[in-house]
């Protein structure tokens, strides 16, 4: 099964900025879609973005116009870029692969807004 490994988390001040990266194991154009979730304490786990391998992407309503995501297929990796960053953005990032038939998730990284 695919393997991905997230890094970039950290603290950061409210408005900051972070880049998150994750790294997987296989090339990424065998992979349906890679996406960045994140869950905060007592939260469910939810959809931040993901792209497809057309090239498609979603974001949730709360990050729109804040996050960035995009795909380096010759490094096999997807990266989140967050911009003005606030304190409900905190959360476990985690960044999940989708071969179809299916999921793999990353251990997760910590990402801390202050405000």
């Amino acid at each position: 099964q695919v393997q991905v490994v997230e890094s970039g988390g950290g603290l950061v001040q409210a408005g900051g900025s972070l880049r998150l990266s994750c790294l997987a194991s296989e090339d990424i154009l065998t992979i349906n879609s890679m996406g960045w979730f994140r869950q905060a304490p007592g939260k469910q786990r939810e959809l931040v973005a993901d792209i497809t391998l057309s090239g498609i992407i979603n974001y949730a309503d709360s990050v729109k116009g804040r996050f960035t995501i995009s795909r380096d297929d010759a490094k096999r990796s997807v990266h989140l870029y967050m911009d003005r960053l606030k304190p409900e953005d905190t959360a476990i990032y985690y960044c999940r692969a989708d071969r179809g038939w299916y999921y793999s998730w990353g251990q997760g990284t910590q990402v801390t807004v202050s405000s």
